[in-house]
Order: C-alpha cells, then structure tokens, then sequence
C-alpha cells in the first residue's frame, strides 16, 4: 500500500489466555484479579488468573514502554494500545475481572483506569512528541456483549479525559454496530462522544460496509455488502475523523478502492471461511 502509514496495536491478553497456550505454555495466567475471566467460566479445565503483583505491573507497565520506544525506531508511524474486548488493559476497567483493593482497583470506572493511564503515559515518554499514540477501547466486553462500561456521558468523560492527559492522540472507539447511538439523547456514536469531551481525534469501527456485526457472523450468519452514506454524512460532520474496517476488508482487500470508483456491486461479500485468512 504505496503512501500508506503502519501503526502496530500492542496486546496483552491477560486472564482471557487459556492455560497451555503458546508460546510460553507454562507461564502463569495473570490478571488484575484472582478470577476466572466471565468468557471462560462455561469452558472446561478454566481456572483462576493469578492476581498480578505490583513487580507484575510495572514489569508490564514497562513492557508497554519499551513496545512504543521500539516501534519508533524501526520506523513505525505511530502505535496502538489495545485497551478494549476485556484483555489486560481493559481487565483492569471492568469491575468484573478488577476486583482488586489497592490503588488500580475501586467502585468506578475513574478508579480503575489507572493501570491504562500508567500505560499510556510510560509510552509517551519513551517516544518522540510527534508519534502518535492511539488508545482502543471499548464498552462491551467479551463475556457481556451488551455491558455498557460508562453507562452516561459523565462517566465517560471521567474515562477518557485522564488517558488524554496522559499522551493519547487518538481515541479508536469499538462498537459492535458503528451507527448506533452511545446515549440517550444524541446521535452521536462513541467515538462521537470520545472526540467531543477530549477534542482529540476519533476512530470509528463496527459493521462498517456489512449488514451484520461480528457476533452473528461468527455464529454463521450471511453478511452481505451495504452501502457507506451514512457513514460518508457523519464523517462530513466531523462526528469523527477515521474510520477502521476489519471484515470488510478481509474478504476483499479492495473493499476502499472498489468503494471510491462506485464499483460497490463488485465487493466481495463476508464469508467466515475467511477468518482462515488470518492463520
């Protein structure tokens, strides 16, 4: 992709990795609690996380940093921080996997994002001001597909403006169905909101281009091609400023490209046979 940018996402699955999965088999599972993650509580031979310790923060914490000064000097145009889908990051978020009662864990949400906040500033001091620095999250969790992690726009706000603060510079802000109102009230979607309370630039994701979000495909359902205007309308109202595209793309590489030449009869539907694309 002659001109394009590379921005590699940094990922710690945490308490979701199941126990004699590669590539370290016999490391422990860790997570900020002493849990079983919710997605792995109906499967057989799940066990608890061990609860990290303050050495297995910083030692992550760490970890994360020298990701970002890494990226940087082999010529990276940026990185990402995958804070979202219930891994480490976004373990430490949700009540349900962060039950801890030091200072990373608490009754709220602005209690709980320390752990993010610490990443986030770690890896911004380890690289130049001008490499930018995208933090992902995400409200539902793998576990609780309809859970809502800042059920109002003040518990957002108290979310998202200490990682901005911190050094983010984009906010890429996951849904299941990026047309779908955050809160009551607004249109606005969540990297609407997310863009609104930082002034930061946003990232908008989720059934973009497909008629069905990801859990029905997976489960086996048909997603067929589906025009972009609305998103077009919103990105024109500066509701948010990039847009990331995952299955459609998948399934055709020229998904962008067949779009801009108004070739949209000629996109390639999503099939879940390629998933296989990705092993």
């Amino acid at each position: 992709a002659a001109g394009g940018f590379i921005i590699p996402q940094i990922w710690h699955v945490g308490s979701i990795r199941q126990p004699d999965i590669g590539p370290n088999p016999d490391d422990p599972v860790i997570g900020p609690s002493a849990v079983v993650h919710p997605s792995l509580k109906d499967k057989e031979g799940a066990v608890p996380a061990t609860a990290m310790t303050q050495d297995d923060i910083d030692e992550a914490v760490a970890a994360y940093g020298q990701s970002a000064k890494d990226a940087e000097a082999i010529g990276m145009d940026g990185i990402e921080i995958h804070g979202a889908h219930s891994y480490l990051i976004d373990q430490f978020f949700w009540e349900a996997t962060n039950q801890r009662t030091d200072g990373y864990g608490g009754a709220t949400l602005a209690e709980r994002v320390r752990f993010g906040v610490e990443v986030v500033e770690t890896m911004r001091a380890n690289v130049s001001d001008d490499f930018p620095i995208v933090f992902r999250f995400s409200q539902w969790k793998q576990g609780d597909y309809h859970h809502k992690m800042a059920p109002t726009p003040e518990e957002l706000e108290a979310f998202v403006t200490p990682l901005s603060n911190a050094g983010v510079d984009y906010f890429h802000c996951s849904q299941r169905r990026f047309g779908t109102p955050e809160f009551e009230g607004s249109e606005l979607n969540l990297a609407g909101w997310a863009k609104k309370i930082t002034g930061k630039p946003s990232i908008t994701v989720g059934s973009i281009g497909l008629d069905t979000d990801f859990l029905k495909s997976y489960a086996g359902a048909e997603s067929s091609p589906t025009n972009v205007d609305d998103l077009i309308e919103r990105l024109e109202t500066d509701e948010f400023d990039l847009v990331a595209v995952g299955r459609a793309l998948l399934s055709d590489p020229a998904w962008a490209n067949k779009l801009r030449a108004g070739k949209e009869d000629e996109i390639i539907a999503f099939d879940l046979k390629h998933m296989g694309f990705l092993t």
